[in-house]
């Protein structure tokens, strides 16, 4: 999220600079870019949403492994 806020600032930042001109040409490029934006969970399958709801539940429910408990476990198999 702080990104996005950095990203932010830095397009207010440039955005007294240009002409009005120029202005209209940014704005239409960012409508273009909100029209065109699809939820990605819209273009995936009802298998693999499914999946997803069901490791969110299981993450909710505090059903999780430590990331170092599983490499420790696998650790012979992620030499190289």
């Amino acid at each position: 999220m702080q990104t996005a806020r950095i990203i932010d600032r830095e397009i207010a930042q440039y955005l007294p600079r240009l002409s009005d001109q120029q202005k209209q040409a940014v704005l239409g490029v960012v409508k273009s870019f909100a029209a065109n934006q699809q939820d990605w969970w819209d273009e995936i399958g009802k298998e693999q949403q499914d999946a997803i709801d069901k490791s969110l539940a299981e993450m909710k429910a505090g059903k999780l492994t430590p990331q170092d408990a599983v490499l420790k476990k696998y650790k012979k198999w992620l030499k190289k």
